[in-house]
């Protein structure tokens, strides 16, 4: 999707979907392992080189754990969850702020009974995303807190 020069605004309803704006499943890679999440592209413009997008996970889903080259800035925008961020996991609600640097494993969750929903920043021209191998997971489980993150219950507090 590329900005439509002649509409500067784009009314959001009350169900956080923008007009003109198709809402889209999460992936289109069916090797990646997530549940219950939505997209929508907000905003993409070559002369900026950047898409803002809105990510919606519903209650008990949870976005794909991946890393890359590019970075995120991701805000959160609705409801509250929990991120894992390379060695950390964190809680996340309403207008946190989370950086996500280049090849770091990273992850969301809507751990609360409302949906997370978030804006994320990214490079238009992204490399695409790598999945962990079996290896990658066993190191990352061998922190009890990320552990308890990948199998869907954290126990961080803020």
């Amino acid at each position: 999707m590329t900005t439509d020069m002649q509409a500067n605004v784009r009314k959001a309803a009350d169900d956080y979907q923008w007009e003109g704006v198709e809402r889209m499943p999460y992936k289109e890679d069916e090797r990646a392992l997530f549940k219950r999440v939505t997209r929508q592209i907000l905003f993409s413009d070559p002369a900026l080189d950047g898409e803002l997008r809105y990510f919606e996970v519903a209650a008990g889903g949870f976005s794909t754990l991946e890393r890359h080259e590019h970075v995120h800035a991701v805000m959160i925008f609705r409801g509250h969850g929990h991120c894992l961020v390379g060695d950390s996991v964190r809680a996340v609600a309403e207008r946190d702020l989370v950086y996500i640097p280049p090849m770091t494993w990273h992850q969301f969750r809507a751990t609360g009974a409302q949906p997370l929903g978030f804006l994320c920043l990214v490079n238009a021209r992204r490399d695409k995303p790598q999945l962990p191998t079996t290896d990658d997971l066993a190191a990352l489980a061998r922190d009890p807190a990320i552990a308890a993150f990948l199998n869907g219950t954290p126990t961080t507090a803020a």
